[in-house]
């Protein structure tokens, strides 16, 4: 684990973003109309200039960074194109006007009865038949081994912040060479809260990418749906020791989230365990390249 010293950022060192002046011209200063403004001119830019500014050394400054990423991570969490489009089955179901057609077999009794009474038929006899999709839970992994800082710090908040928009049931682990649990399957924290989490995470040690799926496993093994899928958002460069395909195959599902122009090893791996691998450009793309992995 680095020193905390270094998991801050100098002013001279958030200046290396274009649009830093601009968006904090004084110490302690946040200009929100400036930020959004670099929003516009290069949205993943400002993301993770946005992501460095919470960890500024200048207290006021990181703050008010902070306030802000929580809004802002999951405003464009919320605004991605989202899929919910999980595997169903046909079941019959108590009545209603919505439900589906109507399961003859199962309310013959009720019709039969109503007929030879001459009264109206039991709405509480009848069934129908529709289609059911499950709830689904998610166990969201974020490799910290590498630079954890503007853009890969970006990526994750964001992916935190989209994997918490799709449903309840889910939750976050940074890994290195160990796991951390930043939000447990069955707690309950807010959005904001857990994108705040992950955004002072800083990078550390080995990649273990095998404990990590072990981890994810154990969490989803706490979750009731009727689907589990684990996303990992990593290189899949692995430099610990483990059985990375034994620990998938651990899992009932698992999509990858890769960077764009550095995915070789995450498309190797993806093909190994018949896991789906889409890449991501920068921390704006997340909620679509989310959506493109989770689609049917």
């Amino acid at each position: 684990m680095q020193s905390a010293a270094s998991k801050t950022k100098s002013r001279r060192e958030l200046q290396r973003h274009d649009h830093f002046d601009d968006v904090s011209p004084e110490v302690g200063e946040l200009n929100s109309v400036a930020f959004d403004e670099a929003m516009a001119h290069d949205p993943d830019a400002a993301l993770s200039m946005l992501a460095d500014m919470t960890g500024a050394t200048d207290e006021r400054l990181r703050a008010l960074a902070r306030r802000l990423a929580g809004s802002i991570m999951v405003d464009v969490a919320t605004h991605g194109r989202t899929r919910r489009r999980g595997i169903g089955k046909l079941v019959s179901q108590p009545f209603r006007p919505d439900g589906g057609d109507l399961d003859l077999d199962a309310s013959m009794q009720g019709i039969v009865t109503a007929r030879a009474t001459a009264t109206a038929v039991d709405i509480d006899e009848l069934r129908t038949t529709g289609w059911v999709k499950p709830a689904t839970a998610y166990c969201l992994l974020v490799d910290r081994s590498g630079s954890m800082h503007g853009t890969p710090l970006a990526n994750a908040a964001i992916a935190a912040a989209a994997v918490a928009h799709r449903a309840a049931d889910y939750s976050v682990i940074a890994f290195a060479g160990d796991a951390v649990v930043t939000k447990s399957q069955d707690s309950d924290k807010s959005v904001e809260a857990v994108v705040n989490d992950v955004l002072v995470l800083r990078g550390a040690g080995t990649t273990d990418v095998a404990l990590a799926l072990r981890s994810a496993q154990v969490q989803l093994a706490r979750s009731r749906a009727g689907r589990k899928i684990a996303v990992l958002l990593s290189d899949c460069r692995a430099t610990a020791k483990g059985d990375m395909h034994a620990a998938a195959a651990g899992l009932d599902e698992l999509v990858i989230l890769a960077p764009e122009g550095d995915a070789d090893d995450a498309f190797a791996f993806g093909r190994a365990v018949g896991a789906r691998v889409v890449t991501v450009a920068g921390p704006s793309h997340i909620p679509a390249a989310l959506a493109e992995a989770l689609s049917d």
